[in-house]
């Protein structure tokens, strides 16, 4: 997968059955479901894929217990089903993921017993695992950094956990394998129309500086929470659907919660859930539910959100963590469909399909889980108004790209799954490459290689962020490896000194944002 090649792709095809817009989850999950129907499929991203909220999520793939509770029954056995299907199309990416929620008061262990029971019911076949009561003496044993003072023991109960830039970057590559273009850092400027109705996208590249034309039978919007941004290069006077939600993650190193089980705290102050959830050898705790005024790229944690988290935490962990001991703190924005609820932790996940006068069809709210529904969902409306002849969805049962049914999570490049013998191949190309990146992180520098050759990274911040995801665990380390990571891929695409000293200062000035 490789950019000069798509951008020459680009011009090979007069019209483009559907165009989409967004190169995050759901977009990228349309170009999968398009393409692999057959139609002759394009997608245009404005910066990197999954630089916003599809890079930022908690890292499960789960039916919404949370949801469970506010009776949204349709969107659980939904996400649930969705669930099963990742976790057997993607087994390289996705995998089982034990949880336990302390219980603390009498009340807690019949409650929620009663509620994960039923939640194991409307899995069905697709099930991960039994939920199943835990003594005191269980619940240590299986997360033994929980505070014992109170404790009346446990429930366990499975979901799903993964990698989001990872999956993202692989549904791309899903996608040319199937025969679409999908190109980053390529803006949408405006819209080809004829008689008011959309018939194409006005493109430009961003890296390179060409300017095209691009003419479409359907165009989908599925630029997540800048999706009212595009509705309204459309129609200037197009009412505003979102109503846009910041969660924030905090990241500690993994001796607070040393065991593979994760936590789940059922109830904030802000009627959220709180997770801490081990993941790539550290630990993830979040999140928030804050609304948010205004939409940006690089939202920023408030310091308020900081300190809800860490005093929530404490009270279940005997080891408190503090401020200093804060690795990475990533923040996300939800794009959440308005409603009459009063608090956006409240409002829907589920999505929502608008078509506008000039026939741009915008999909909205969503989360990863039901990524793939809601590309069939749209892929199924953009058929109907591009008039185009009908094929079934394939991807209720599509291999994602690097599908390996056997797995080792434990294993270093685990996450490239078949990709992986091609990434070790490029280890013997020099001596250095299968050295790590950072001596924190185990991330090798022929990975910088593999994801210039084949997964379309242009900058050091593609690198850091999302195809190693070295920002999200440790900053201080991401920013301490930019010079060496600039210095390879300079190397690998014949960039000069100025480039490397433009690419870490910018990547310097975005990574300080995640420090805490």
């Amino acid at each position: 997968m490789r950019r000069m090649d798509m951008i020459r792709s680009l011009t090979d095809v007069q019209e483009w059955d559907v165009c989409i817009i967004g190169g995050g989850a759901t977009g990228l999950g349309a170009a999968v479901d398009a393409a692999s129907r057959g139609y002759k499929t394009i997608l245009f991203e404005k910066y990197d894929f999954a630089k916003g909220t599809s890079s930022r999520s908690t890292k499960l793939v789960h039916g919404g217990v949370r949801y469970l509770a506010q009776l949204n029954i349709k969107l659980v056995l939904e996400a649930l089903n969705e669930r099963g299907r990742m976790l057997k199309n993607a087994p390289h990416l996705v995998k089982n993921q034990s949880f336990v929620i302390p219980n603390y008061e009498w009340w807690e262990y019949p409650y929620y017993g009663i509620g994960l029971k039923a939640y194991d019911w409307m899995a069905g076949s697709l099930g991960l695992g039994p939920s199943e009561f835990l003594s005191v003496e269980e619940t240590l044993a299986a997360v033994p950094t929980l505070d014992p003072e109170g404790l009346r023991g446990g429930i366990r109960y499975h979901d799903g956990q993964f990698d989001d830039a990872r999956m993202a970057i692989h549904l791309a590559m899903t996608a040319v394998d199937h025969g679409a273009v999908v190109l980053n850092y390529f803006p949408v400027e405006g819209f080809i129309k004829s008689k008011d109705v959309i018939r194409g996208v006005r493109v430009k590249d961003a890296i390179g500086g060409e300017s095209y034309e691009v003419l479409a039978k359907a165009v989908i919007n599925a630029t997540g929470v800048f999706s009212d941004e595009v509705r309204k290069m459309d129609d200037p006077y197009a009412e505003e659907q979102l109503s846009p939600s910041q969660g924030i993650h905090l990241v500690l190193d993994a001796d607070f919660l040393p065991a593979d089980t994760a936590i789940l705290i059922p109830r904030t102050d802000d009627g959220r859930v709180l997770f801490a959830v081990p993941w790539h050898h550290k630990l993830i705790i979040g999140t928030t539910d804050t609304p948010m005024d205004r939409v940006t790229v690089e939202p920023k944690a408030l310091e308020a959100e900081i300190e809800f988290v860490l005093e929530h935490i404490r009270h279940y962990l005997t080891k408190d963590p503090k401020h200093e001991d804060i690795r990475t703190v990533f923040c996300g924005l939800r794009p959440l469909v308005k409603g009459a609820a009063k608090t956006t932790s409240s409002l829907s996940r589920d999505h929502n399909i608008t078509i506008s006068y000039s026939e741009l069809i915008s999909i909205t709210g969503g989360k990863w889980t039901t990524y793939r529904k809601m590309a069939e969902d749209v892929v199924d409306v953009a058929i109907q108004k591009g008039q185009l002849i009908f094929a079934k969805s394939e991807t209720s049962s599509l291999p994602i790209h690097g599908y390996q049914h056997e797995t080792d999570f434990n294993s270093p490049l685990y996450y490239y799954g078949t990709d992986k013998a091609e990434v070790e191949k490029i280890c013997l190309e020099h001596p250095a490459w299968k050295e790590r990146i950072h001596p924190h992180l185990d991330y090798i520098q022929a990975e910088i290689i593999w994801s210039i050759r084949s997964e379309m990274s242009q900058t050091v911040e593609d690198v850091l962020a999302r195809r190693t995801r070295m920002l999200f665990l440790d900053a201080h380390a991401a920013i301490e490896s930019a010079p060496l990571v600039a210095r390879i891929m300079a190397k690998e695409m014949k960039r000069d000194e100025n480039w490397i000293r433009e690419q870490v200062d910018a990547f310097r000035n975005l990574a300080m944002q995640y420090l805490p």
